[in-house]
């Protein structure tokens, strides 16, 4: 037996042993799962994958439970000499029951024991059944009730691509399922921008709604982007039952009436739907005069309600958002957010309570599932030296200016300076210029006259592209049209233009911009909640596409303020 691999230790003695138990060989016994992609590592412009992170068996109870965890080793190792190894993988993967063996037994760490009993070794015939290990889940988790384990063994939607949700997505889920069965009304679970909230959103409510506990669900957001996006990806398997409620005109006297236009509402037909995806802003108003349309349901509705972006409006005891919440206050209540926000006046973990699953930007990375990046930190002589008006220089309202020494925070919000806006627009196309020019990037500034300005510096920049196509560079604020219109291109990888665009908060959530290579900073960026939403339109991978990493290029030392490293400084 000692000239045994570890492969047949497992083929020989510890795969026939847990069949034994009774576990399912095509249902309940996964070998050798990798359940992570392994970190990307960038050098220069070369990357490479670093080892996944793989579990030797994952045991199931059902497809979406995983319950048990084993490590093998081959007959030169003793029998507990991998479970410091199967432990670590358990706490990541919220696995209860962990056994290492090396084919002569188990050794078996529950975590659900007591502390006399949490460890024991075992023989190769004493494999617990799922019966007995799923008895013990359930007593250790609080699932006793059989409606309660109804709900919490109803499957997940069985994606027609195969697709099943990666293993922080499914704690994220199975930890709300349970707590809503057990009767928790309020549920926050914080998630890095890139790891599909929406996805796990609708995993919750499929399988709530499945299993009968929930029957008219609300999907809240405050972006059209994520409304239409939930519509046509991962909720998409509602159709037919889903509606999204939109604005509605009225008329008056055969007249539409100016203030009405403004007026929300539902038809009660519409109210045969089951699910309901709306904007906070089509529900409410901010004129008195006209009825919160959100009003037209009872208060009783709906069973589920979940809140994208949650650190938004929704946050704030005192806003109109909140009203809706509170209306519907009889229904559970899902916050989703990747930046929860605690200030002294906002706070998630106030309505929400405390996040029931973390998984954070750093996480993400570390497992491969989001995209390093890079900083190159620029900065201008006219940012380091500061900058003293000449005599009768006048600010953007054409109003004199204060003679003093003016700084980076005051640049493009008070007071332009062309000059400075030429230097960075330079400094982009050159960094541009070192790769394929055709890197899709976001270029984040002070308002939307800046906005317009760097796209007019980046423009000229880039004559020679421009000329081929007008849409090679494109601000896209949300007071402009013509730059909306091309949101939708910018973000899909099959469209080569628009290459570059300037924005100012549009684009700060609700974009997923696969592609997105460089991230440009040129904002007085202070909140964390706001840098860590910008830094998360470049956290997707797209391999197909050859997107790995982002690079980040700071013009206004806004990675210094939160404590991100720079790899390049230019000056």
């Amino acid at each position: 037996m000692n000239n045994l691999t570890e492969q047949d230790i497992r083929t020989k003695y510890i795969t026939p042993a847990i069949l034994k138990a009774g576990w399912d060989i095509q249902t309940q016994l996964m070998e050798e799962v990798s359940f992570t992609d392994g970190k990307i590592y960038v050098k220069g412009k070369l990357t490479c994958r670093g080892e996944k992170k793989r579990a030797d068996y994952i045991l199931y109870y059902k497809s979406n439970i995983p319950i048990a965890i084993v490590e093998a080793k081959d007959a030169n190792h003793s029998v507990s000499d991998g479970i410091q190894q199967a432990l670590d993988y358990s706490k990541i993967l919220d696995i209860p029951f962990v056994f290492s063996s090396n084919g002569n037994g188990f050794y078996f760490h529950d975590k659900t024991a007591s502390a006399e009993e949490i460890e024991n070794e075992i023989s190769l015939d004493s494999f617990p059944s799922p019966d007995v290990l799923w008895n013990k889940y359930k007593a250790y988790k609080g699932l006793q009730e059989p409606t309660v384990e109804k709900i919490v063994e109803q499957d997940y939607y069985p994606d027609s691509f195969d697709r099943k949700p990666r293993y922080y997505q499914q704690i994220a889920i199975n930890r709300t399922i349970e707590a809503i069965a057990k009767g928790e009304k309020r549920v926050l679970l914080v998630m890095a921008t890139g790891t599909g909230k929406t996805y796990t959103a609708f995993q919750i409510a499929y399988r709530l709604w499945k299993a009968g506990a929930k029957k008219r669900i609300l999907f809240l957001a405050d972006r059209t982007a994520l409304i239409d996006q939930a519509r046509r990806n991962d909720f998409r398997y509602f159709r037919d039952k889903m509606t999204v409620i939109k604005k509605k005109v009225v008329e008056t006297q055969g007249k539409e009436s100016l203030v009405s236009t403004h007026k929300r509402g539902i038809d009660s037909a519409d109210k045969a739907y089951e699910v309901f995806l709306g904007l906070y802003q089509g529900l409410s108003s901010t004129d008195v005069n006209i009825k919160d349309a959100y009003k037209d349901f009872s208060e009783d509705f709906f069973d589920l309600v979940i809140v994208d972006e949650c650190h938004r409006g929704s946050a704030k005891e005192d806003s109109a958002w909140r009203e809706i919440l509170t209306y519907f206050s009889n229904a559970t209540h899902i916050g989703l957010t990747a930046t929860p926000k605690e200030t002294d006046v906002t706070s998630n973990s106030e309505y929400f309570g405390d996040p029931i699953y973390t998984y954070s930007l750093k996480q993400g990375i570390d497992d491969g599932f989001l995209a390093p990046y890079k900083v190159i930190r620029i900065g201008l002589n006219v940012d380091l030296d500061g900058w003293r008006p000449p005599k009768g220089y006048l600010d953007k309202d054409r109003n004199p200016v204060e003679d003093r020494i003016y700084n980076r925070k005051d640049f493009d919000r008070n007071i332009v300076i062309d000059e400075r806006r030429k230097l960075v627009a330079k400094k982009i196309t050159e960094f541009l210029k070192g790769g394929t020019r055709f890197e899709k990037t976001i270029m984040f500034c002070v308002d939307i006259e800046h906005a317009q300005g760097m796209r007019n510096e980046l423009v000229k920049a880039n004559s020679d592209l421009v000329a081929e196509n007008d849409k090679y560079v494109m601000q896209i604020t949300g007071d402009n049209n013509e730059g909306k219109m091309q949101l939708d291109n910018f973000t899909n990888p099959e469209e080569k233009y628009p290459v570059i665009a300037t924005t100012s908060k549009l684009m700060t959530t609700g974009i997923d911009a696969q592609t997105c290579k460089a991230i440009v900073l040129d904002s007085n960026i202070q909140s964390m909640t706001e840098f860590k939403q910008i830094i998360g339109r470049g956290t997707r991978i797209n391999e197909d596409y050859g997107k790995r990493y982002f690079t980040i290029l700071d013009f206004r030392s806004v990675t210094d303020l939160f404590a991100i490293k720079s790899s390049t400084v230019i000056r």
